[in-house]
């Protein structure tokens, strides 16, 4: 008897939740992005629910929850009911990287269904206009001339531009200071301002400084040139062989929404990638929209398996933690 009301109990909760999914969305929607706004993801983020709103019929709201190097909204998702009206905006340092480096409450890859892929940029080695070397591979001669008297410039310890910067190290065979800055925007002005000496970030970020010639960009981490800057070469033309690495954006809902839930947010997502209206917005901020079999939940899922499958290895082997 126990038995058979534990599984009319089961039918219930699954028949009302089938319901819901049906339904979907009849309130507002709220897109927690990781960061402060005015950041890259905040950006984009803001110009994709400009779209999405049309698409769904309901009001999308950005909330910023920022701290711990995205890991607090990132959190904050996943205790989330799973009903697809909290969704997480984030992209490879804080989908990827910092299960690896930080200890969480939750686990990147279990704890989320994956919604579409949004957009990529590459990260480049960037360097205060000052700085000596003409090229990349004088860069990395220069480098090597001149260990641990080097300064380059980090948001945090442990994140993203940390492990970029201690793979680069171990596959040139450099060897340079890590500085901490709280975020982007302080460490992008002391380089612009010649205090520091070099920096591993998304190309998005500091295109503007470097179309302006207070920065100087030295080489993609990537296999082609990037669209935006062609006239930057690859690591890989100066002879560094497998140093890629991007930051790519991705969309998020906590584990056990309804396929239904997914398939209205992936659709939505769809529809806006596809308006040339936001697709030129997206290239304005220096980022490329992934191609339509690349925007399912499945490519999404796929995509970031392999990059915890390449990174963490690297990360814990050489000991990347933040405390």
């Amino acid at each position: 008897m126990k038995n058979r009301f534990s599984i009319v109990l089961a039918f219930l909760a699954a028949s009302i939740a089938s319901a819901v999914a049906e339904t979907y969305p009849s309130r507002p929607i709220t897109i927690v992005v990781p960061f402060p706004a005015g950041g890259p993801t905040d950006t984009l983020a803001r110009i994709l629910t400009d779209h999405m709103r049309a698409s769904l019929g309901q009001s999308v709201i950005i909330e910023n929850v920022s701290g711990g190097g995205g890991s607090v909204g990132v959190g904050r998702v996943a205790r989330a009911a799973p009903d697809g009206y909290t969704v997480s905006i984030g992209h490879w340092a804080t989908h990827v990287v910092n299960g690896a480096t930080l200890n969480l409450p939750y686990d990147v890859l279990n704890d989320f269904e994956p919604v579409s892929l949004l957009a990529d940029t590459p990260i480049w080695m960037v360097a205060r206009k000052t700085l000596p070397p003409k090229d990349f591979k004088e860069l990395i001669a220069w480098l090597k001339q001149n260990p641990d008297k080097v300064t380059a410039g980090t948001v945090g310890v442990g994140g993203a531009s940390d492990v970029t910067g201690t793979y680069f190290q171990n596959v040139t065979g450099t060897k340079f200071q890590f500085v901490p800055y709280r975020g982007g925007a302080p460490l992008y002005q002391d380089l612009a301002a010649d205090h520091i000496d070099l920096a591993l970030g998304m190309a998005a970020g500091t295109y503007p400084l470097v179309r302006s010639g207070q920065i100087k960009a030295y080489a993609m981490m990537a296999k082609a040139r990037w669209w935006a800057a062609p006239d930057v070469p690859t690591m890989e033309e100066a002879g560094v062989q497998g140093l890629y690495a991007s930051f790519w954006h991705g969309l998020w809902v906590p584990k056990g929404a309804h396929e239904n839930v997914i398939a209205s947010l992936n659709s939505a997502v769809r529809s806006a990638l596809a308006d040339p209206a936001v697709r030129q917005r997206f290239a304005d901020q220096g980022q490329a929209i992934p191609t339509p079999e690349q925007q399912s939940p499945e490519a999404l899922g796929a995509h970031q398996r392999a990059e915890i499958e390449k990174w963490w290895p690297i990360i814990k082997a050489a000991g990347i933690k933040a405390y």
